[in-house]
């Protein structure tokens, strides 16, 4: 197998960068079989999307803190060990919005699409699903809609529900609601449209996050799922996405 590599910014993670490369070889992305991500789960993500519409698979190995995406740092055998590989397939989430300037702007995520309040003013946000209107006005710190791959991420943080892999859902979940007070979110089939306009942008402005890009001032978003785009990620055998999130939902921690 032909590897390429990935890794934070980290002295632990470059240095098995150095060794697996010298062990197993290097080739540049476009040639690779496969992508090794060395880190946490933020370099799995920047790893996934240097990967997006390619058709090469990642494996991951835990360098950072949680490293929840992310398999043990073992470096022998690493051929046998892909090679037994349970696979995991993700559609990320498309973006599509617009600013307050005029602009545009367009991003894929394949955790969650977040919406957040620039200042200390509440951020006011009407919500619709499949072009109809849900909520007229959600007045909180802000909204995500997540993936069942990114629902144990910032999602779970916001009190979201943990969705199984194979769900066919996203999770729409409330940030620090205020009103409706006893809003606690929604499932939402994983083909829905969600939009939402910003209430009052000038005085209470909101920027929408995908993963680790950012966009400030937005005026309105609208969030589905890419279906045209799949990514794999491989996991130790035993170890498989799927069952590390139904293992997260009995965790009493």
């Amino acid at each position: 197998m032909r590897f390429a590599y990935h890794a934070a910014n980290r002295a632990d993670a470059q240095a098995a960068r150095q060794r697996l490369a010298e062990r197993y070889g290097e080739v540049a992305l476009e040639e690779a079989d496969c992508l090794i991500a060395l880190g946490g789960d933020g370099a799995m993500l920047d790893a996934l999307h240097a990967v997006m519409g390619r058709s090469i698979p990642v494996y991951g190995m835990n360098f950072g803190s949680v490293g929840f995406l992310m398999n043990e740092p073992r470096e022998d055998g690493l051929p046998e060990r892909l090679a037994a590989a349970e696979r995991a397939l993700i559609h990320p989430l498309r973006a599509i919005g617009r600013q307050a300037d005029g602009g545009t702007f367009e991003a894929l995520a394949i955790n969650e699409v977040s919406l957040l309040r620039e200042t200390r003013q509440t951020a006011k946000i009407r919500i619709s699903v499949d072009g109809r209107v849900r909520l007229d006005e959600l007045a909180a710190d802000g909204v995500l809609v997540a993936t069942p791959a990114g629902s144990t991420a910032y999602n779970l943080s916001a009190h979201g529900p943990i969705l199984p892999l194979d769900a066919q859902l996203l999770a729409l979940t409330p940030i620090s609601a205020f009103r409706p007070r006893r809003w606690r979110g929604a499932l939402l089939r994983h083909g829905s449209q969600v939009r939402f306009d910003i209430l009052d942008p000038e005085k209470r402005p909101v920027s929408v996050v995908a993963d680790n890009k950012e966009f400030r001032d937005a005026l309105s978003v609208t969030v589905n799922e890419a279906r045209s785009l799949t990514l794999t990620l491989l996991f130790d055998e035993g170890m498989a996405l799927g069952e590390r999130i139904l293992t997260e939902q009995f965790a009493s921690d």
